[in-house]
């Protein structure tokens, strides 16, 4: 594929000019949006004759934070109880009408591998009330509330809780295969004999630990490693990275401290102060990231930790319902969630495209066009990985080569796409990230006067989801 992704750069658009007018045009449009929202448009709702109208009530989660700080001694059930606690505060919802129960994580705690369940438990809720997890790498929350949509659509639940968690500073961290296999060995041994002679097999190396990382089982392949081939196949500079990243710092601090980031409740961390805001928001200059050296592909690489999302801690949850139920408990729910796809695709050179494949699909599910969308939420795992993606939208060649379409769907327009920030800066707790991209959609839909917006995200594995919310009746 490396040849044709090459031939498909040069029939790309030139990037030069549109990097130099990225930052600078991004901030103006995205002022004068929130300066003044515009007057509601008229549109069909994206309703259908048959189907159940589900809705989100209200979304929320903890401070995202740079793992090693503030909840570095915490467990992952501790984060996702405390985002539960905060959607129950933040609602008054009764415990007791919730259904079910869905949370999304990647690297599971192995004393609470269903961490949803451990985290129902704790937030108090009866432990008649079923729990489950899903994983679907950093598209498990989206999972987990697509989960709870198809569960109030056939009848089976009214109200659903989704979410997500991860906590990045304590992974479980193995010994290795061959001691794993001696210490279950000897814990059969029925004879002081036998138990000597397996201690007596185990050599040094049997004790280097299997440390974990962020890399595919099926490439061997860091995601960092695949983002950098990524940006170089679609010629993404790191000039454009940088500026990107930048844009997203300072968006994010923008919304941060015009009070836009409503999801966010605060948390009593034990023994610690409350944690009420991100902590990874921190606008640098382009001096000062052109400095970093390349954090995979050394020493020619464009993906840094500046122009890379950072290993975050953090919880969220949405409160997920029918639309006749949220009405009967006196709820004003803040949007529809209507039609959603999941794609897959090559899991080596392909690794991050899932926006680019699964946004023409969702477009097309539901009959409306790029320029329908008002909003756009699209999960930034890098600076180069995003970009490369509204390359990818943006090519005639690449759709008919690689995606089997006549033509292009077309790259969102800047002024409308991420413009409170978004993972870059706002952090990604890798489970957790879905319900984020989805309530900031709907808080974006209300505050700018649109009425659709498109979530999308990559995942590990060469996957991808795609979701169209639609802003309920003001």
């Amino acid at each position: 594929m490396s040849p044709m992704l090459s031939h498909a750069v040069r029939h790309l658009p030139a990037s030069s000019a549109w990097a130099a007018r990225l930052f600078a045009r991004s901030l103006s449009c995205s002022s004068q949006l929130q300066a003044a929202a515009a007057q509601p448009k008229s549109k069909k709702t994206l309703a259908r004759d048959g189907v159940k109208n589900i809705v989100v009530v209200d979304g929320v989660r903890i401070p995202f934070l740079q793992s090693g700080t503030s909840y570095a001694d915490l467990m992952p059930h501790d984060l996702a109880r405390a985002a539960l606690q905060g959607l129950l505060n933040r609602t008054n919802l009764p415990r007791d009408v919730v259904d079910y129960i869905v949370y999304g994580t990647v690297i599971q705690e192995v004393k609470t591998s269903n961490v949803a369940r451990e985290a129902a438990l704790g937030a108090g809720f009866s432990d008649k009330t079923p729990a489950h997890t899903v994983t679907m790498a950093c598209i498990s929350s989206n999972q987990a509330m697509t989960t709870g949509v198809g569960m109030i659509a056939a009848g089976q639940c009214d109200v659903v809780v989704a979410g997500g968690v991860e906590l990045m500073s304590d992974v479980p961290i193995r010994h290795s295969r061959k001691m794993r296999k001696t210490m279950l060995t000897l814990n059969r041994a029925k004879t002081l004999g036998q138990k000597l002679s397996l201690i007596s097999k185990i050599r040094p190396d049997y004790f280097a630990p299997e440390l974990p990382a962020v890399a595919e089982f099926s490439t061997s392949e860091t995601m960092g490693h695949s983002a950098d081939r990524l940006a170089a196949a679609f010629g993404v500079s790191r000039l454009e990275q940088d500026e990107y990243a930048l844009r997203s710092h300072t968006l994010a601090k923008k919304a941060q401290d015009g009070g836009l980031l409503l999801d966010v409740v605060p948390f009593k961390v034990p023994g610690k102060d409350t944690v009420t805001k991100d902590n990874g928001i921190r606008p640098s200059s382009m001096e000062q990231m052109g400095k970093l050296k390349p954090a995979f592909v050394k020493p020619y690489g464009t993906v840094t930790a500046a122009n890379s999302s950072f290993l975050t801690d953090g919880a969220s949850a949405i409160l997920l319902m029918s639309e006749e139920k949220a009405l009967a408990m006196g709820y004003k729910p803040k949007a529809y969630l209507r039609d959603f796809v999941y794609v897959s695709q090559d899991p080596k050179d392909q690794l991050l495209l899932g926006p680019t494949y699964a946004t023409p699909k969702v477009l097309e599910k539901a009959g409306l066009a790029m320029a329908d969308i008002d909003v756009f939420e699209f999960h930034e795992a890098f600076a180069g990985q995003i970009l490369a993606n509204l390359k990818a939208m943006d090519s005639d060649w690449f759709a008919q080569n690689y995606m089997g379409r006549k033509a292009k769907v077309g790259a969102p327009p800047l002024e409308k796409f991420n413009t409170w920030g978004g993972s870059l800066s706002l952090g990604h707790p890798f489970g957790a990230t879905g319900c984020r991209l989805v309530i900031t959609a709907a808080h974006r839909l209300k505050k700018e006067g649109g009425q659709y917006g498109l979530v999308a995200a990559c995942a590990a594995g060469g996957q991808g989801h795609a979701m169209l919310v639609e802003l309920y009746p003001q």
